[in-house]
């Protein structure tokens, strides 16, 4: 098969679409996927710089999710069956013509999304499930706010948490941005290059602040994040983007009684992530179905383009997903 090798680390020239191996047979609880098509994640570029090793068994190709056509099942699987059409999380390989996946982490290709377009769901829609709602436990009427969210997980997250009954704010770079976060559902558009996005929450909320908070950001967010939560307010840190680390005020954490939370994804057991697309699939799967929730993809490259797509995720161009297609 063919799939996209890191001849070295480094930019995104290092990505080469080449010969390699095929996957071996599945294994007991695995099936094999002819791969439609993947997405670009963060992850994928600091796997890409040397930063972020897959976990021990899964495939060196970049690539933490995919679409495609089950073409094999391993012993002990029970159903799915060969033709398939699926999504599935992965621990990485999906930058690839084939890939074995967990039969616990597949998904069925959502009906009314075309199989290229559902590779946007499984990393976004398990994050923001098992986080915000799973973990931080939002409920109708809290206040949601979402940094990033013209990402491909606030994009997500948007819709969720207004298809949850929250009160949803959001922080974006640009005004168009924001327009069209708007669109998706956000009540509240702060552009952070403009405004303090503390004030901000504390204004549109009426000096509540927000109950829940969904930081991509880390280190250079922390101080202000615990400032704009609500008391009994949960702050969930899932990306690392301004760094890992940073003076924390335990008195103003202590006076608000809140929470923070931190968690990956990629290297948990797999009986977690089970556990997870178990409830994506009960809870976000009939969202999807029924035309409230939808992937938003800024774009679908051919797989060989894959280093135009790290570009385009590190200039922060993109609105939404970014996709290869094989």
């Amino acid at each position: 098969m063919r799939a996209t090798v890191i001849v070295e680390p480094g930019g995104p020239d290092v990505l080469t679409w080449a010969e390699v191996a095929d996957p071996p047979p599945p294994g007991p609880g695995e099936v094999t996927l002819a791969v439609a098509a993947t997405a670009v994640n963060r992850a994928d570029l600091l796997q890409r710089q040397g930063f972020y090793p897959p976990p021990a068994g899964a495939p060196p190709y970049p690539g933490l999710e995919c679409s495609g056509t089950v073409v094999a099942i391993g012993p002990e699987v029970v159903g799915w069956a060969v033709g398939d059409a699926v999504c599935a999380l992965l621990a990485g390989g999906g930058y690839a013509e084939r890939v074995n996946a967990p039969a616990g982490q597949l998904l069925p290709a959502p009906t009314g999304v075309d199989l290229v377009s559902a590779a946007a769901l499984p990393e976004v829609a398990c994050t923001v499930w098992s986080n915000v709602f799973m973990l931080a436990g939002l409920r109708a009427g809290e206040r949601l706010l979402v940094h990033g969210g013209g990402s491909g997980i606030g994009t997500l997250a948007i819709q969720l948490g207004r298809a949850a009954g929250a009160f949803v704010l959001v922080t974006a770079g640009s005004a168009a941005k924001l327009e069209r976060c708007a669109e998706l559902g956000a009540h509240i558009g702060i552009n952070y290059r403009e405004s303090d996005f503390v004030e901000a929450v504390r204004a549109a909320t009426d000096g509540h602040g927000a109950d829940v908070i969904l930081d991509l950001m880390g280190a250079s967010y922390l101080g202000r994040n615990v400032d704009a939560l609500a008391v009994n307010g949960r702050l969930v840190v899932i990306g690392l983007q301004g760094g890992a680390k940073a003076e924390l005020d335990l008195g103003k954490l202590l006076g608000k009684r809140a929470a923070i939370l931190a968690t990956t994804l990629r290297a948990r057991p797999g009986a977690e992530k089970d556990a997870i697309v178990a409830a994506v699939r009960e809870h976000v799967w009939p969202l999807i179905e029924a035309g409230t929730v939808r992937p938003v993809v800024d774009r679908v490259l051919p797989i060989a383009d894959a280093a135009d797509a790290h570009r385009l995720i590190e200039s922060g161009g993109a609105f939404g997903k970014v996709l290869l297609a094989i």
